[in-house]
């Protein structure tokens, strides 16, 4: 132990006589190793960090497992389920020993006509009781807050919603809180460290799943088979694992379907609907739909950074080699008079040891600064990315095998070389060097060598991004991407009748216009992503077959002109469309090809697939609209039917203004 102590005492001493050479060499390693702990850090976060509630690995859930086709109501990236197909689950599920349904979704905290909206877990009563997680003041819901037929009751509130909106106040359990002007009584706060199990986002409040008659009294989804809102999490019962409860749920899914079937599907619908497939999957990481997004693009910078690693490396086993041999005569001398050469590499290694330390504690600062700064990038004032970033096991152990990694990557093998000589030839032959002759360069080729492929892979690589990039930022949306404004308003707030939802939104729009700056306005349902959509299976005027399924949204006119989408053929909504007029839509051109297949859309007429007993209308087809992107700028143009908003049945009280 001394010995070594003294071998890196001596190290030291030589870095402090080449002060230049050890800032560049930390510099290079804290750029290699802070860049790789960087991506790893948000890889440990997306990805491999269980969620911090007890027993994780014994959490599953349960979904559909090869969902190939869906026609309905979707209300986020994790609604697997209908209600009444969770009810059947958790029915005949037989693997867990507590099973749960829960969904995100967004209330308006604001008691005015503004908006002002609150991160919600729609929950079961078991929810809390199967992650195991205890309140920090008062009580979590439970099984008696989600009854059927249950009035607005009890919510709970997050740790950090509760610090930021109420300043940790410690008598917070039994005061009110509004949403969509629904007052709850707190009844508790969640502990610190639980966000819910969304990886990358969080929750501020949490109620329960039967006030959805409530909250929604036009849109039931407790008896909606057709609403896919929910997803599950389920703890397994001790000695089963993911295979067995997979089994099990695979032999009731036929029983499941049956049950569940949507009563307006067609045969066809219903043959698709008959073919899905449950299936158990751990959830110990929870969920995340940054996970599904970003982990590709994560190991694939980590790669890259790994790449960016090794050349540095190669740059400093470079340079360690020329410091070898500026010192080859003091190594030969020290050689021939007795000095062994595990000694003489146990020095030369001990300055890479000093270097690689030095560029490990430089390279972890970095990395919490960089992990932080791409978390900060990537969000947005409407979809902050929540992530853990602190130290855990296994970042301060990457970081540790990179520092003994990059040890041995620039420092054994020109401390190898540097030893490896005799010294009396080398005395004999004068001042020409431990690696004249051919041996010389031969390192040094094969370093450069390396260093010049792994650049032209990374050059590769960068071009082939480049033009991806470009390809993105010239891609084809079909509407406008700059000098939009978007702002929500929720009528119901502002407690005006349901009758003049329509009339209140035009006269809201023709508002707008006239303000100085303001090119077009306009209103719609949905709007390009903005995380919902709808659609609904269409049936062609003289046929009983389904022709395949479309997206809906109801528009005010000026929408095309306002998002910049040309209108192709036919006419744009007006005056003339009124709740009495014939039913008219606006279809784009994949509608056409898809739906229509190709045929002329003008004067066409189509009607939307029908529960029983509830006859749907027939629109006619009065314009063709450019296609645009909706849901992801990857995916293929959707059919889209757009409706004049003063048709609509039953207006909705949150509308989205489009200036």
């Amino acid at each position: 132990m001394s010995s070594l102590w003294k071998d890196l005492r001596y190290g030291l001493r030589m870095l402090r006589l080449s002060p230049g050479f050890t800032l560049i060499a930390v510099w290079t390693l804290a750029l290699g190793i802070g860049a790789n702990t960087a991506i790893f850090q948000l890889i440990d976060a997306v990805r491999l960090r269980t969620i911090p509630v007890n027993n994780p690995e014994e959490l599953a859930t349960v979904r559909i497992a090869d969902r190939h086709w869906g026609s309905g109501q979707f209300s986020g990236p994790y609604s697997q389920l209908s209600f009444p197909m969770w009810e059947q689950i958790r029915d005949r599920q037989q693997g867990f020993s507590q099973i749960a349904a829960w969904s995100a979704q967004q209330f308006n905290l604001a008691t005015g006509g503004e908006i002002r909206y609150a991160k919600t877990l729609r929950v079961s009563g078991e929810f809390f009781q199967v992650l195991g997680v205890e309140p920090f003041l008062g009580r979590l819901l439970g099984p008696a807050d989600d009854q059927p037929g249950c009035a607005i009751g009890g919510a709970d509130i997050s740790y950090a919603f509760w610090q930021r909106n109420y300043g940790g106040d410690p008598a917070i359990v039994g005061k009110r809180l509004s949403l969509d002007g629904n007052s709850f009584e707190i009844v508790g706060v969640t502990p610190p460290g639980f966000n819910g199990i969304s990886v990358g986002d969080t929750f501020d409040v949490a109620v329960p799943v039967c006030i959805e008659p409530i909250m929604s009294p036009r849109n039931n989804r407790l008896t909606i088979r057709h609403a896919w809102w929910l997803a599950s999490i389920g703890r397994l019962k001790p000695g089963w694992r993911l295979a067995r409860a997979n089994a099990q749920i695979n032999a009731v899914t036929p029983a499941i379907l049956q049950e569940t079937i949507p009563p307006f599907y067609d045969s066809e619908a219903v043959k698709k609907y008959l073919e899905y497939k449950l299936g158990v999957f751990a959830a110990s990481t929870g969920f995340s739909q940054l996970r599904q997004d970003s982990e590709t693009p994560l190991w694939l910078l980590w790669g890259i950074s790994g790449l960016v690693l090794l050349i540095a490396c190669a740059n400093l086993a470079n340079l360690m080699l020329a410091r070898a041999g500026a010192r080859e005569q003091q190594i030969t001398i020290r050689l021939a008079l007795g000095a062994t050469r595990v000694r003489m590499i146990r020095e030369l290694l001990s300055e890479s040891i000093l270097l690689a330390l030095a560029g490990s504690i430089c390279g972890l600062f970095l990395a919490f600064a960089v992990s932080r700064m791409l978390v900060a990038f990537l969000s947005t004032a409407d979809n902050q990315i929540l992530l853990d970033l602190g130290i855990d096991w296994r970042v301060l152990g990457f970081a540790t095998s990179l520092a003994a990694l990059t040890t041995v990557l620039f420092g054994l093998a020109p401390a190898f070389r540097a030893t490896r000589v005799e010294p009396a030839a080398l005395l004999q032959s004068g001042s020409r060097g431990m690696t004249g002759g051919r041996e010389r360069f031969s390192l040094r080729r094969i370093l450069v060598v390396s260093q010049v492929a792994i650049s032209v892979v990374l050059l590769v690589g960068a071009l082939l991004f480049a033009r991806s990039l470009r390809n993105l930022t010239t891609l084809n949306t079909g509407f406008r991407q700059n000098g939009i404004l978007i702002t929500s308003v929720d009528f119901k707030r502002l407690h005006i009748p349901e009758d003049n939802y329509t009339e209140y939104k035009r006269q809201l729009v023709k508002a707008a216009r006239v303000i100085p700056g303001v090119e077009s306005a306009t209103s719609a349902m949905l709007i390009p992503f903005g995380g919902s959509s709808w659609n609904e299976g269409i049936i062609t005027e003289g046929s009983d077959e389904d022709q395949g399924v479309a997206w809906l949204n109801y528009i005010e006119p000026g929408y095309f002109q306002t998002l910049g989408t040309p209108l192709l053929a036919g006419r744009d909504f007006d005056d003339r469309d009124t709740r009495a007029s014939v039913k008219v839509a606006i279809v784009n051109q994949a509608f056409v090809q898809k739906i229509l297949k190709g045929a002329n859309p003008l004067g066409k007429r189509f009607r939307e697939h029908e529960p029983p007993g509830k006859p749907r209308p027939l629109y006619e087809i009065v314009g063709v609209a450019a296609d645009n992107k909706f849901d992801d700028m990857h995916e293929d143009f959707l059919p889209f039917i757009y409706y004049p908003a003063t048709q609509q049945e039953m207006p909705g009280p949150d509308n989205q203004i489009i200036i």
